[in-house]
């Protein structure tokens, strides 16, 4: 049991263990970030990282040269849209699936059609705001592919969200490392 609350710890509190990955494991602790934006955000079930900190840590490291910037922006910026893309595509194939349970207790035909109408008039939108906001960041890419928002529209919001969210920031976290006090610390 020890080990299930250590793996759970790790995943919530990775901002709290990425100083000490990093230190011990080098060029790993890119493929370990790597994997957890790709987590946090290609799969609907890990709604719990906490991947706008994460970002900001990130930068603050490469802010004191821990970290090299355009690499860890890079992987990060990577990891963010094929997240993304494998959300849309898990979209794909469970909605046919979800279509079938018309009006089921697990679908609402009416509750989708209001959410189709709103990703055809706000879906871009939400794409890109949706990479600011916790647990929602996870389902809007699942959603606007059961929706039916084109992928060649998605695409497009999602690396524009993806290089607003992961350059935005990794740069604040950036320049943080980069203050004098912190510098110093």
């Amino acid at each position: 049991m020890d080990i299930v609350s250590f793996l759970i710890d790790f995943i919530v509190h990775i901002d709290k263990h990425l100083e000490a990955l990093v230190v011990a494991y080098g060029a790993w602790g890119y493929a370990l970030l790597f994997l957890i934006i790709f987590v946090e955000t290609g799969l609907v079930v890990m709604p719990f990282c906490r991947a706008i900190r994460l970002l900001f840590i990130v930068g603050a490291m490469a802010g004191v040269g821990m970290l090299n910037f355009p690499l860890a922006c890079g992987i990060l910026l990577v990891a963010a849209i094929l997240g993304d893309q494998c959300n849309y595509s898990l979209g794909r194939m469970a909605g046919p699936k979800v279509f079938q349970w018309e009006n089921s207790r697990w679908f609402n035909r009416a509750a989708f059609d209001k959410a189709n109408s709103f990703y055809e008039r706000y879906g871009g939108v939400t794409v890109i705001l949706a990479r600011f906001m916790p647990f929602i960041r996870t389902f809007v890419p699942f959603v606007a592919s059961v929706a039916h928002m084109s992928r060649g529209k998605f695409s497009m919001f999602n690396v524009s969200g993806a290089v607003l969210w992961v350059l935005g920031i990794v740069s604040a976290g950036y320049f943080f490392g980069n203050l004098p006090w912190v510098r110093s610390t």
